[in-house]
C-alpha cells in the first residue's frame, strides 16, 4: 500500500486531492493548522487517515510530520500542498510589508524545501515523488500578487534543481489553476466563478498515476489530454 503526505488538507485542493488518493487505497497523513477543521476534514476524507494539526512553519510540527512517515514504513509521495497568501488585501510590492514577505517565504518555499528534507532519504529508498503546488502567479507579472508570486517562483526553482539533483526521486511542480476556494476569495478575486478544486484534483490524480518525468505541469493541460 502507497502512503502520501498531504500538507494543507483540510480545505480545498489538498483535502480534494486527499479524497482522490484515498479512493485509490492510498495511506494518507494530512495536516492544516485548524485542529477542528483537519479532524472534520480526515473524517470526511474517508480510509487509512493519519492526522495531525500543526503549521508546516514550524520544525517541531514538520518533526511530528517525518515521524509519521516513518511511523508509516516511508513515504510515497510528498505533496507540498500548504500555503498562505501573505498580506491581505494584496499589497502592490511598493507597499508590501517585508515581515510579511519574509513569513509568506517561510511557509511557501522553505517550509517545503525544510520538509523535503525531512522525508527525502524515505523517498529516495522507495523511488518517491515529490508534487508541489505552485501558481500561475510564479510566472506571471499580476498587480498585486508579486509577493505571494515570488513566494511560488523560489519555490518552483527549488522544485527545478531538486529534481536535477535527485535523480531517485521525481519532481512535479504544478499549477493548478484558478479554483473555488476559501484562498481565492481572501485575494478579492471572483472565487464563485472558478471551478471547484475536485477538477485540479482529478488533474494531478491523473499525474500521480501516470508518473511522466520530472517538471512543471498545469492541471488544465493535464485534463486536455483525456
Amino acid at each position: 500500500m502507497k502512503t502520501a503526505l498531504i500538507t494543507g488538507a483540510s480545505r480545498g485542493l489538498g483535502r480534494a486531492l486527499a479524497r482522490a488518493l484515498a479512493g485509490d487505497g492510498w495511506t494518507l497523513i494530512v495536516d492544516a493548522r485548524d485542529a477542528a477543521v483537519l479532524r472534520a476534514a480526515a473524517a470526511e476524507i474517508g480510509g487509512a487517515v493519519t492526522a495531525i494539526a500543526g503549521d508546516v512553519a514550524d520544525a517541531a510540527h514538520r518533526a511530528a510530520l517525518a515521524r509519521a512517515a516513518a511511523d508509516a514504513g516511508g513515504l510515497d509521495l510528498l505533496v507540498n500542498n500548504a500555503s498562505t497568501l501573505g498580506t491581505t488585501p494584496l499589497p502592490r510590492l511598493a507597499d508590501q510589508p517585508v515581515e510579511d514577505l519574509a513569513r509568506t517565504f517561510a511557509t511557501n518555499a522553505l517550509a517545503p524545501l525544510a520538509l523535503v528534507q525531512a522525508v527525502l532519504p524515505g523517498l529516495r529508498e522507495r523511488g518517491g515523488a515529490v508534487l508541489n503546488i505552485s501558481s500561475d502567479a510564479a510566472v506571471e507579472g499580476y498587480p498585486a500578487w508579486g509577493g505571494y508570486g515570488a513566494s511560488k517562483a523560489a519555490l518552483e526553482q527549488l522544485s527545478r534543481v531538486l529534481a536535477e539533483e535527485e535523480p531517485d526521486v521525481v519532481v512535479w511542480w504544478a499549477d493548478p489553476g484558478e479554483m473555488r476556494t476559501d484562498m481565492l476569495r481572501a485575494a478579492g478575486e471572483d472565487a464563485d466563478a472558478a471551478p471547484p478544486p475536485e477538477e485540479a484534483a482529478a488533474a494531478l490524480r491523473r499525474l500521480i498515476i501516470e508518473r511522466p518525468p520530472s517538471g512543471r505541469y498545469r492541471a488544465a493541460d493535464l485534463a486536455a489530454r483525456r
